[in-house]
């Protein structure tokens, strides 16, 4: 079983003083859809920490343990986690070779880390990853300008999720929620 895998959308904001992930279940390999129902968001740090990958599921799960040390190390602090597991992840000869990138996320910011030392916090307080990324964070961002007053974080999220599945092949409607308020 050779070939490319797709593997997914996550997106992740901080709304109204809750923070939500979203990532679709769906995971494709070349023109086929193998599962319909993988999670790809995590908790971490007692609960207080989201996580969502995109990419090779085996190492964002080498992401995911390594990120959950450094939050360990640095007592929780997220952004010092993410700025170390960026460092190691560019330097380390194994760890360069990880295909995935992660967005990470409490009550008090997010961030979107990447194998090449990005460490990017989004402006708005909203972030995406994946093949269905960039259409889940559209229609975030328009959802949140527009009708952001009269709606909860979740209900942006899976309006997004769903008009980004509506558009993207690699992304289906079988969505994976974690919220933090």
């Amino acid at each position: 079983m050779n070939g490319q895998i797709h593997s997914t959308t996550i997106l992740a904001l901080r709304h109204r003083g809750s923070t939500v992930f979203i990532g679709d279940g769906q995971v494709t390999v070349n023109n086929t859809i193998m599962k319909h129902g993988a999670v790809k968001i995590r908790r971490l740090e007692r609960e207080k920490v989201l996580t969502g990958f995109a990419g090779s599921a085996a190492d964002s799960f080498a992401l995911f343990e390594r990120f959950q040390a450094k939050l360990g190390e640095f007592q929780g602090s997220l952004q010092r986690a993410c700025v170390e597991l960026a460092k190691e992840w560019r330097t380390d000869r194994y760890l360069r070779k990880l295909e995935a990138m992660m967005v990470v996320g409490d009550n008090e910011q997010l961030f979107v880390l990447s194998g090449v030392g990005d460490v990017i916090r989004p402006d708005d307080d909203i972030a995406a990853i994946g093949s269905g990324g960039n259409f889940a964070l559209a229609a975030a961002r328009g959802l949140v300008r527009g009708a952001g007053d009269s709606m909860s974080a979740r209900e942006i999220a899976e309006t997004a999720m769903t008009v980004a599945a509506e558009i993207c092949p690699f992304t289906n409607q079988n969505f994976n929620i974690e919220e933090l308020n």
